[in-house]
């Protein structure tokens, strides 16, 4: 495959990719606030969460295989299929429906849409894997810019979402982003991107687990650092802004979405910018996959000292107030851009040791255990909320911070190795 042909290819994966994140994330941003108006509780909220994470670890456990074995255009085109589905199911949400019948629900649309998005985002990483080019570390890059501009677009659709939902209602907004998304796959099936496997049939789901010790310890130490994320982002943060900025008028509800929608966006696009930056702030070219590992060490050190630091600061505050708001968004910010380096380098990582032959399953088992921490993030930001307040669950982000940098602490590059594959 030409590089001409690999770039266009890229593009419409790319494309294609930020259109699925931006109904991902307004829909997070949707059911958190919706359902939150409506009097759900922080651990109820995380519920809604649950299958959604669970789906993701089952597929990406099962992705890497499909892909292997149907080809990794079909595992995108479904992606993106069931995602206008479960929007659509959402849709038809009924709210004289009573609180345990709209959870059970939203639960179940939740985790079709889980499977949508790790289809999706599993089939978009493989591709980069078999479409960048060799030379000039350009496999760091190119994974660098999707990552980064998907998380960028992602933040766009906090906000999107957050906007909808003040403006227009749950169930408009989720009919439009159905109609938006259905749009693009009919698109993409009409480009029909170049140069992506087409499958195997003798591919073995036995073969998804990996024999690979450094794959193995960066899954383990990805499960920890995003479920480090998650622990406060799902449903702390988000809660802890609107109890401080909504008076619970109508018109301070829809002022609170609209700043939460906003610091959500903001927190997720500059994560995004510093990830698709992050080549050319470790000087990725010059510096060998063993190196690379060293550098992935020194940033999951300096991650733990900001939530500890956090926790600490609303320990001592004495409750809510805007002093210790600001200090939290201005933390909350670091966090983001020393946590995007640190994705990065896993994203980098784990396609510079897939072997080509098997990514699809590599990758699989990788975001298996990324979506694994997500469940955990998720389920634990609910219920450290709910008993300990915001302080819990940064100290338990903090916590899960240290256990993914002594994961990467077991991984071993031997020296003579200076794969930027």
């Amino acid at each position: 495959m030409t590089d001409a042909a690999g770039y266009k290819a890229y593009v419409a994966v790319t494309a294609a990719y930020w259109a699925f994140m931006l109904t991902d994330g307004a829909l997070r941003m949707l059911v958190l606030l919706h359902f939150h108006s409506l009097g759900f509780s922080p651990v109820q909220l995380a519920y809604l969460f649950v299958l959604y994470e669970i789906a993701g670890v089952v597929t990406n456990l099962s992705a890497g295989w499909l892909a292997a074995r149907f080809g990794l255009t079909t595992t995108l085109y479904a992606g993106l299929g069931l995602q206008v589905i479960a929007l659509l199911l959402l849709a038809q949400l009924d709210p004289s429906w009573g609180i345990s019948v709209s959870v059970v629900f939203v639960m179940s649309v939740q985790g079709l849409s889980g499977v949508a998005k790790d289809l999706a985002k599993m089939s978009s990483k493989s591709a980069v894997k078999i479409l960048a080019p060799t030379a000039s570390g350009g496999l760091f890059t190119w994974v660098a810019v999707l990552t980064g501009s998907k998380n960028a677009v992602k933040g766009l659709g906090f906000l999107l979402g957050a906007a909808l939902l003040a403006v227009f209602g749950f169930v408009t907004s989720v009919l439009a982003m159905a109609a938006v998304l259905m749009i693009v796959l009919i698109a993409l099936v009409a480009v029909r991107p170049s140069g992506l496997p087409v499958g195997r049939k003798g591919a073995k789901f036995s073969e998804v687990v990996s024999k690979n010790r450094n794959i193995n310890w960066l899954s383990f130490a990805r499960l920890f650092l995003f479920g480090a994320r998650d622990v406060w982002f799902v449903v702390g943060i988000p809660i802890y802004f609107y109890s401080v900025l909504s008076d619970g008028s109508e018109l301070g509800n829809r002022g609170a979405f609209f700043a939460i929608g906003f610091f959500m966006a903001v927190w997720t696009i500059l994560y995004g910018v510093v990830q698709a930056s992050a080549p050319r702030i470790l000087k990725a070219k010059s510096r060998s996959e063993r190196e690379l590992l060293g550098q992935a060490r020194v940033w999951a050190a300096m991650l733990v000292a900001v939530p500890a630091a956090l926790a600490v600061a609303v320990l001592l505050s004495g409750g809510a107030s805007h002093g210790l708001t600001v200090a939290i968004v201005l933390g909350l910010l670091l966090f983001g851009g020393v946590f995007a380096v640190n994705s990065s380098l896993h994203s980098y990582l784990i396609l510079s040791l897939a072997d080509a032959r098997r990514v699809t399953l590599d990758v699989g088992f990788y975001y298996m255990a990324n979506a694994a921490g997500r469940l955990i993030g998720t389920v634990l930001s609910g219920l450290t909320y709910q008993i300990g307040g915001l302080a819990l669950c940064l100290a338990t982000a903090a916590a899960m911070v240290f256990i993914s940098f002594c994961g990467i602490g077991r991984m071993e590059i031997p020296a003579k190795k200076h794969s930027l594959t």
